[in-house]
């Protein structure tokens, strides 16, 4: 079984080990990419090989940053209309019902069958079930394979959009808390009240404190993948939605902590310090 799998990211990568372990052999498309990406792949058991190869698998998976979606489904389309393929195509990135509609008209009638997916959870780790990968507009069940090969497949009611509107509220939710935590944090610092802020978490709102402790220092490598999925979610929730303003500001504040990343993590460093305190 050949399945292609666009991406080799961490989330990609631990996809492709997955199914390399429980049978599949996986295929990418590396031309152009950084060096640490290509060992990634190797590590994985993915195995680099031209589009031509690409557009002949059995099932293609896209696994990339939000902002990439579009340009990925572009280049596999163009690809698939000149070998006359009608290999099915499966969007798992966290992109807009919107953005998710744009990526099907790229392929049109001529290519393959589309489907949505959305990932919700982390990547693949040895002993563990997830994540699960949720699917919709799967009419002919193409997605059983990846069941059959190790992945936690969930296809859900709703045509194209259904799954990528599941992924915009869970990551509104579960990024937007972890951003609204980051943003009031560094707040508490600016003003002096940072001790007095932590104790009250800890006192009266234990949960939340410890998702904070943990969600925030996880965020910081995937910040600048961040920006784009809250621009997303901005979108879905429409210029109507006063909310969407929230996401708009989500996407700010992780770009200033991606940039703080790249200047040397002082941002980082402040709230770690008052993390590691707990």
């Amino acid at each position: 079984m050949e399945i292609a799998v666009i991406g080799a990211g961490a989330m990609g990568s631990a996809v492709a080990r997955r199914l390399v372990e429980n049978g599949a052999r996986v295929i990418t498309y590396l031309e152009g990419r950084s060096a640490s990406t290509i060992e990634r792949a190797k590590a994985a058991g993915m195995e680099p090989v031209g589009l031509d190869d690409i557009a002949s698998s059995r099932l293609i998976l896209s696994i990339v940053p939000p902002a990439e979606a579009v340009a990925v489904a572009r280049q596999i389309a163009a690809e698939m209309r000149e070998r006359g393929s009608k290999t099915p195509f499966m969007d798992c990135n966290a992109i807009s019902p919107k953005t998710m509609a744009e990526v099907a008209t790229i392929f049109g009638s001529g290519c393959g069958v589309v489907l949505d997916g959305s990932i919700i959870g982390g990547p693949p780790k040895p002993g563990r079930n997830g994540p699960k990968l949720y699917v919709s507009g799967d009419v002919a069940s193409d997605s059983a394979v990846l069941a059959d090969h190790g992945l936690q497949v969930r296809r859900i009611a709703g045509a194209i959009g259904a799954a990528s509107a599941l992924k915009m509220c869970y990551a509104g939710i579960n990024k937007g808390v972890t951003g609204l935590g980051t943003a009031m944090l560094l707040a508490a610092i600016r003003s002096g009240a940072d001790v007095a802020l932590k104790r009250e978490l800890q006192e009266s709102l234990p949960d939340l404190d410890a998702k904070f402790v943990h969600g925030i220092s996880d965020m910081y490598p995937k910040a600048y993948r961040w920006v784009a999925e809250m621009e997303e979610i901005s979108e879905f929730l429409g210029e109507d939605d006063p909310a969407a303003l929230i996401f708009k500001g989500m996407a700010g504040l992780y770009r200033k902590i991606a940039r703080d990343r790249e200047e040397g993590g002082l941002l980082a460093g402040q709230l770690d310090q008052l993390n590691g305190g707990a």
